[in-house]
């Protein structure tokens, strides 16, 4: 794709990503039409749905080639693959258990990727007027001013951001609690906030130093990722390896030292693939 292409997409995602926002603002203090998928903490909303749907209509009018990766239509049966053609990665609302609470912490996340790779990410929170933008080599900014990790390289002087969210996997959650109790003990705060692409952005502009998460879903940080290295941060596989986004898990550091710092601790539980 020329320059151009990218051009035109990037102002698609962000007029997207705005339109979405005001559909979250406005219902974001209303009760919520709720439907449990796996679990009473798998949720969705017609929030989320009638974003989903409107976005990847929208797309496809515009983009008749590319391909599609949404949370709903994944839930609803519509396979999820990640080839080399140019596909679109929506998370129409993350942060769907906050949304339904009314936390301002959610957001629409939207992504192009082209050979497998990132090329432009938009992630919105429209409660708190939060719009984050990365297009691959161009920088990363938050409301249009660049933003930075910061670097930090001690993990006793960072934050770090990680979700302990319940799954009924008994072995899963050993290691969850595992990994958590080491943490706390040797870093210098944590913070679980409920929405994974957000906790990236928080990577990104520096507000905290750490982000990882076993059992993510692509859509969940297919634009973030982008923001982090963007940004100048690191991200791995838990591993240490490189990071696979259809893996369901990601390592997300202010630098490479303390990325080994965190691939050294923490212990790995392995998901079935998206």
């Amino acid at each position: 794709m020329n320059s151009l292409d990218l051009d035109d997409c990037f102002q698609t995602a962000l007029d997207l990503a705005k339109e979405a926002g005001l559909i979250i603002s406005e219902a974001f203090k209303k009760a919520k039409k709720v439907e449990e998928k796996t679990s009473p903490r798998d949720l969705v909303t017609e929030t989320d749905k009638l974003i989903e749907d409107q976005v990847i209509s929208k797309l496809q009018e515009l983009y008749p080639n590319h391909k599609f990766i949404g949370e709903e239509s994944t839930a609803a049966g519509i396979k999820c693959e990640l080839t080399n053609d140019p596909t679109w990665i929506i998370d129409p609302v993350d942060g769907t258990l906050n949304f339904v609470h009314s936390f301002p912490y959610t957001c629409i996340s939207i992504a192009l990727w082209v050979d497998k790779k990132p090329c432009l990410g938009v992630v919105y929170n429209p409660v708190l007027q939060q719009l984050y933008t990365a297009r691959k080599n161009a920088g990363a900014f938050l409301n249009g001013e660049r933003i930075r990790v910061s670097g930090k390289e001690d993990l006793s002087r960072s934050l770090v951001v990680m979700e302990m969210g319940y799954r009924p996997d008994e072995k899963k959650m050993e290691v969850v609690h595992r990994n958590a109790k080491k943490l706390i003990e040797r870093c210098h705060g944590t913070r679980a906030l409920g929405s994974a692409a957000l906790d990236m952005c928080l990577v990104a502009e520096g507000a905290a130093e750490v982000y990882w998460e076993n059992g993510l879903h692509a859509w969940d940080m297919a634009a973030s990722v982008l923001l982090i290295t963007e940004a100048g941060g690191v991200v791995l596989d838990i591993t240490g390896g490189p990071h696979d986004l259809m893996n369901r898990r990601v390592l997300c550091a202010a630098s490479p030292q303390l990325a080994q710092q965190m691939v050294q601790l923490l212990e790995v539980y392995d998901e079935d693939r998206d």
